[in-house]
C-alpha cells in the first residue's frame, strides 16, 4: 500500500501546501481521501490521472476538503475521447447525497457523469461501518467536529493499516479507529497554546497516537502558524513513536515484514 499526502494544508492560501486530501494504492484502487484546492494538480505531480482515482472519500463536507470535488467531475468529462468510463465510488457520512444534488442545482449537467459512473455512499454516523470494496476494506468511525465527520481506517490486501483523522477535537472513537495502524495521518491545526474548538494540536495528536499505539504518527492540515513553530518537538511531549511532519507529495509504502 502506497500513501501519498497530496494536501497537507487548510483553506489558507499557499504556494507550499495545497488544501487537505491524501492518495492510497493499492493493486486494484486509487483511493483519494478530501479533495481541498490544489488535489488535481497535486495528483498529476504524483503520476496519477483523475480517471484511475476509483472512490473519494469525505471526511466532512468544508470546503477546504470538497472544493475540487466539482471541478473533478467537470474535468472527468472531457475530453470525450477520454472521459471516465468505470464507476467513481463517492463515500461520506450522512448527507453526501444531498450534497451532490446541492451541487447539481448549481452546475447541472457539467457534473453530471452519466448512468453509473457516480455512485454515492452514505456511511452510518451513528457508530461506525465497515465496507469492503474490491482489494481493501475501509472503517469509518465518527469523530468530534461536525455531525457528519468520520474519519477513515484502510486496510490493504496485506493487512496494512492506514488511518485519517479528517478534522476532530479529542474523542474516544479516534483513539479505537487508530489502534495499532502502520500509519496514522492525524490533524494538528494549531500548535500548543492556540487551539480551536474541533480541532487538535501537535500535543494532543501525539497524545491520541500513543493511547492508540500506532507505529508512525504524521501530522497534517497545518495552518500557517504551525509552520512558524517547532511542532515535531510538540508533539514529542506525548508522543515518543516515529514521527513525520506532512509536505505535499510526501509517500510512504507500507509492507508487512
Amino acid at each position: 500500500m502506497k500513501v501519498t499526502i497530496l494536501g497537507s494544508g487548510t483553506c489558507v492560501p499557499s504556494l507550499q501546501r495545497s488544501s487537505c486530501s491524501v492518495l492510497v494504492e493499492t493493486n486494484d484502487s486509487k483511493l483519494v481521501l478530501d479533495c481541498g484546492v490544489g488535489t488535481m494538480h497535486r495528483l498529476l505531480q504524483a503520476k496519477i490521472t483523475i480517471d484511475e482515482v476509483t472512490h473519494m472519500f469525505f471526511s466532512h463536507f468544508h470546503p477546504d476538503h470538497t472544493a475540487e470535488f466539482v471541478p473533478f467531475l467537470f474535468a472527468s468529462k472531457y475530453p470525450k475521447s477520454a472521459r471516465r468510463t468505470t464507476p467513481l465510488h463517492v463515500v461520506a457520512g450522512k448527507g453526501v447525497k444531498r450534497f451532490y444534488e446541492n451541487l447539481k442545482h448549481v452546475f447541472g449537467e457539467w457534473i453530471d457523469l452519466g448512468v453509473g459512473l457516480l455512485d454515492l455512499i452514505e456511511l452510518d454516523i451513528t457508530s461506525g461501518d465497515i465496507r469492503c470494496f474490491s482489494d481493501i476494506t475501509v472503517q469509518s468511525m465518527p469523530v468530534r467536529h461536525r455531525k457528519e465527520s468520520l474519519a477513515f481506517r484502510i486496510t490493504g490486501p496485506e493487512g496494512t493499516s492506514v488511518v485519517y483523522s479528517g478534522d476532530t477535537d479529542v474523542c474516544q472513537g479516534l483513539v479505537r479507529i487508530a489502534k495499532d495502524a502502520d500509519l496514522f495521518i492525524c490533524e494538528s491545526a494549531m500548535p500548543d497554546g492556540k487551539k480551536v474548538d474541533g480541532h487538535l494540536t501537535p500535543s494532543l495528536a501525539g497524545e491520541i497516537a500513543t493511547r492508540a499505539n500506532v507505529k508512525k504518527l504524521v501530522l497534517t492540515h497545518l495552518y500557517p502558524a504551525c509552520d512558524k513553530v517547532d511542532i515535531e518537538k510538540q508533539c514529542r511531549k506525548t508522543y515518543r513513536g516515529p514521527l513525520v511532519v506532512a509536505r505535499d507529495l510526501l509517500v510512504f509504502v507500507l509492507n508487512r515484514p
